[in-house]
């Protein structure tokens, strides 16, 4: 009996202790990864406290196996979280399903799989071969699958930068000034063969293929032919599809990346509207989710990736913009851009880099009416 009462008084106490979240007027999503050797009850403590703090979904990165977001998910839906698996697509690390002649390869014929771009881990599919699109079928097909996700939200669904963001320039001693042929891609056998039979061009032989608007075209196309059949097989297992795409889509996604979003047939669109990237400041969060909304013409939500600056007391002795991001107090002017400008909601990268100022910003900022300028 003694039992029973103190099992009482523990869930009133819960529950008088938990915030009212009744009044929140933005809805907060959060790029989030794991779960590494966290256990069930670690995982639902960590959630728990994410909700409690506003958050209401999860975009999580966990690998390929669908065994992990089963679990996870399962977790995050007890605790009243949505929960889309965040997963890389046209990035993939060596893997015995994906031989090296699938990966892309650049204006100097060098391949992705061997020589990847700024970083090892930039190895990039092509997206004109249909054994790419096969491997990703099947990879997101089976978790798709599982009644504990409620949709996947496609990463790195696009091109290598074929011009970095300014805010990176330095960190990889480069000027980007142009589009270069070692950042290019792709100029492999299958593209420069389809590209040739829909326009006539043999792209190897142009002197500037940065000046053929028609192989920009040829390349955006192909993401989006990849968008459209994922899409298509996730939502007939009744499911959402979403993706983090690169601001724009006009002024950023289709220039550096060739994505061309605006086009996509997803459930919502998460732009990574990373400021210090492009050493903006937080009024160009409002001018790219002005811009984003606009393009979508209102067909599907938008929520407002922001960066944050995990050390905001040392942010301006850091080289590497990877450190950067929002300050605690440049947060809520983030938000009210975003809001202000027709986004849906905000998304956080990541709830691990905010402070406990960060958090309590956020918690009055979410709060708050705005209205669409």
């Amino acid at each position: 009996m003694i039992k029973y009462l103190s099992f009482i008084a523990l869930i009133v106490l819960t529950a008088c202790s938990s915030p009212d979240l009744s009044d929140i007027k933005v809805p907060v999503y959060a790029w989030l990864g794991g779960p590494g050797s966290a256990t069930d009850q670690e995982i639902m403590t960590q959630f728990t406290d994410l909700k409690n703090k506003g958050i209401i979904g999860l975009l999580y990165n966990g690998g390929h196996n669908p065994e992990t977001y089963k679990r996870v998910g399962g977790i995050a839906h007890e605790v009243g979280l949505k929960f889309q698996p965040w997963i890389p697509t046209m990035i993939q690390g060596k893997n015995p399903k994906l031989p090296p002649e699938l990966y892309a390869f650049n204006g100097l014929g060098e391949s992705a799989w061997d020589k990847p771009a700024y970083a090892d881990y930039y190895k990039f599919l092509c997206p004109s071969q249909e054994e790419v699109y096969l491997f990703l079928e099947e990879l997101y097909g089976q978790i798709a699958d599982l009644d504990e996700v409620d949709g996947i939200h496609l990463d790195y669904i696009r091109f290598p930068d074929v011009i970095l963001a300014r805010g990176l320039w330095d960190k990889y001693g480069l000027v980007m000034d142009r589009e270069y042929p070692q950042y290019d891609y792709c100029y492999c056998d299958h593209c420069v063969k389809g590209f040739q039979e829909r326009s006539g061009i043999d792209i190897r032989s142009v002197e500037d293929p940065a000046e053929v608007e028609e192989w920009k075209q040829f390349r955006y196309d192909l993401i989006t032919g990849i968008v459209y059949r994922l899409s298509e097989m996730v939502h007939s297992k009744g499911k959402e599809i979403t993706a983090a795409v690169f601001p724009g889509p006009n002024s950023v996604a289709r220039k550096i990346v060739r994505q061309e979003w605006d086009k996509w047939n997803l459930d919502a669109f998460y732009p990574m509207n990373y400021n210090d990237f492009y050493l903006e400041g937080t009024p160009w969060i409002g001018e790219v989710t002005r811009e984003g909304v606009t393009a979508l013409d209102k067909r599907k939500p938008l929520y407002s990736g922001l960066f944050i600056c995990p050390r905001p007391e040392t942010k301006g002795q850091e080289s590497d913009p990877e450190n950067h991001g929002l300050l605690p107090e440049e947060l809520e002017d983030a938000i009210r851009e975003s809001m202000e400008n027709g986004a849906a909601g905000i998304c956080l990268f990541t709830p691990g880099r905010m402070t406990d100022v960060h958090w309590d910003v956020l918690e009055k900022a979410i709060r708050k009416e705005y209205s669409l300028n």
